[in-house]
């Protein structure tokens, strides 16, 4: 069966930035949903027509990916609002009660990046933002998307999900 945009297929990849270094190695197959919100546009583009056992290499720029790192989804926020147990790459879905950024986006996934006695910086951006990623995808199977699959809009992965 070919990839085509209501199935679900499975891959393995790696993923390194522009100059070489690997971010993720993913040996083990993972199941996605083509045609809902499992992959990136640009990653089910190119899937298109391939069969199980394609190899496909892909450049991914910022906006293709993660988008553009955006400066003002950094906050600067009081310590004693955070748990006492709080170490660098928590994360936390929007800002604790008790934060000062009235304007810092409630639905965001907050990363808790530098920790001081009285402040804590987070960061609302993915990891990955600003970055050009290369991407070695294998497609290790395809299969028809089930209706619930299809309902949900996943095959219950979400790696690439912003």
């Amino acid at each position: 069966m070919e990839v085509n945009s209501q199935c679900v297929v499975a891959l393995t990849w790696t993923l390194k930035d522009t100059v070489g270094e690997v971010l993720d190695v993913l040996d083990e197959p993972v199941e996605f949903l083509v045609g809902g919100n499992d992959l990136l546009a640009k990653i089910e583009e190119a899937l298109q027509g391939h069969q199980p056992g394609d190899r496909i290499d892909l450049h991914l720029e910022p906006a293709d990916a993660f988008g553009d790192y955006d400066e003002k989804l950094v906050f600067l926020e009081p310590r004693d609002v955070f748990p006492k147990e709080l170490q660098e790459g928590l994360t936390f879905e929007g800002l604790p009660p008790g934060a000062t950024s009235q304007d810092a986006p409630k639905d965001v996934l907050y990363t808790v990046t530098d920790i001081y006695p009285d402040h804590v910086v987070v960061d609302g951006n993915h990891p990955l933002a600003g970055m050009a990623l290369r991407l070695m995808l294998k497609v290790d199977a395809v299969r028809e998307a089930t209706e619930e699959e299809i309902g949900r809009g996943t095959a219950g992965a979400g790696f690439f999900k912003v």
